[in-house]
């Protein structure tokens, strides 16, 4: 039986930003603590949201890494409770936002913070956290309307935690503020929000709508994603995009696949410090590869080569291997640094991975050592 929800209000387009304070008054928000990063405080961005904000919000919290650990996000709950803040602003990528959800997790549930991810069940023990409004300043991953968010565990592990209550109470997304993000940085996020869509409508689980919307989400990136990375100051390319992005998020309400079951495993090892965008372009043709070779999910790979206007026959594998050539992206994982000893304690990972079981065919530790295999 087919369970459908549906996802969170957004305010979206070129200027939405200044819509922040009326969006925060609506959740009932005076003293909002912001999520951040260095790169955003440094690059100006920063400044521009406190200025939209007008009054100066109970903390900021400027100090998310590239990946979200369980140890950052413990320390802004840390300064979050001593802050006074009644609610959350995240303003960033997807790091920022999924460690603004860990926060106000770690904010308001008992430990440990391990009890709650997917690997261990534990969205029932996930209740209401304080009212968090997502501004996003890539377009990728869709944080801001996800259930999801995923943090590295003190213990390494990699862990995706889900519940309805992680969607944020409200997105502001603002097309300008992706208008400074440099060319590999575009291609990255673009192709995470393209593996959202593709993913979602592959998944066997039923929910015709969010499919519909991958497929939209999809097409909108296959015609733009060269362009925003070509010129930055594209605006219809940068509207576009973002568009995608909140889209791929919207459809993976339906679930996602082998790709993230994999990337995430590769993204929790810590001396490579890889980015989750890039890792989901470089395995996504090897994926596809080997769900059409198995002659699974036909009917969803032809509408999705119809919705990227390709012929029937084409090879959907290569024209995403082509795709990240065109914008810069490695062709393989090897090219990020990855080696051949990191793949059985990925395999590992990405076996118990809560993406794992809604891909679009089976997906054992064996198919996962071959998909490790092509990709690399």
């Amino acid at each position: 039986m087919a369970q459908m929800n549906y996802l969170t209000q957004c305010t979206f387009d070129f200027g939405a930003l200044a819509q922040l304070p009326k969006v925060l008054k609506t959740h009932t928000v005076s003293r909002p603590f912001v999520v951040t990063d260095p790169g955003l405080r440094a690059n100006g961005l920063l400044d521009m949201l406190l200025g939209a904000l007008g009054e100066p919000p109970a903390g900021v919290f400027a100090e998310t890494p590239a990946n979200p650990t369980e140890s950052a996000s413990a320390k802004a709950a840390d300064a979050y409770r001593s802050s006074g803040a009644d609610g959350i602003i995240a303003f960033g990528g997807g790091s920022s936002m999924d460690l603004a959800k860990a926060m106000g997790l770690m904010a308001t549930h008992e430990g440990p913070f391990a009890r709650l991810g997917g690997s261990q069940r534990g969205m029932r023990h996930i209740g209401r956290i304080p009212p968090l409004v997502a501004v996003p300043t890539t377009a990728g991953t869709g944080s801001e309307v996800s259930p999801g968010a995923v943090v590295i565990l003190d213990s390494g592990m990699k862990e995706t935690f889900v519940s309805p209550f992680l969607v944020p109470v409200a997105a502001v997304c603002d097309p300008e503020l992706t208008l400074g993000l440099p060319p590999l940085l575009t291609a990255a996020t673009g192709m995470d929000a393209m593996t959202h869509c593709i993913e979602a409508v592959l998944t066997p689980v039923v929910h015709p709508p969010a499919e519909a919307i991958g497929l939209d989400g999809a097409e909108r990136i296959g015609k733009w994603l060269e362009r925003a990375v070509k010129n930055g100051q594209d605006r219809d390319a940068r509207w576009h995009m973002m568009m995608g992005s909140f889209e791929g998020a919207l459809a993976f309400a339906k679930g996602l696949g082998a790709v993230h079951g994999l990337s995430h495993a590769l993204g929790r090892i810590h001396e490579l410090k890889l980015h989750h965008g890039t890792l989901n372009a470089v395995i996504l043709p090897h994926s596809l590869a080997m769900i059409a070779e198995t002659g699974g999910a036909e009917d969803k790979l032809a509408r999705i080569r119809r919705a990227l206007w390709l012929e029937p026959n084409a090879d959907l594998a290569q024209y995403i291997l082509d795709l990240n050539a065109r914008i810069g992206l490695p062709a393989n994982l090897s090219a990020m640094g990855v080696k051949a000893e990191h793949g059985e304690g990925a395999i590992d990972y990405a076996v118990s991975d809560i993406a794992t079981l809604s891909n679009a065919i089976p997906f054992d530790a064996g198919k996962y050592r071959e998909l490790f295999k092509r990709a690399l």
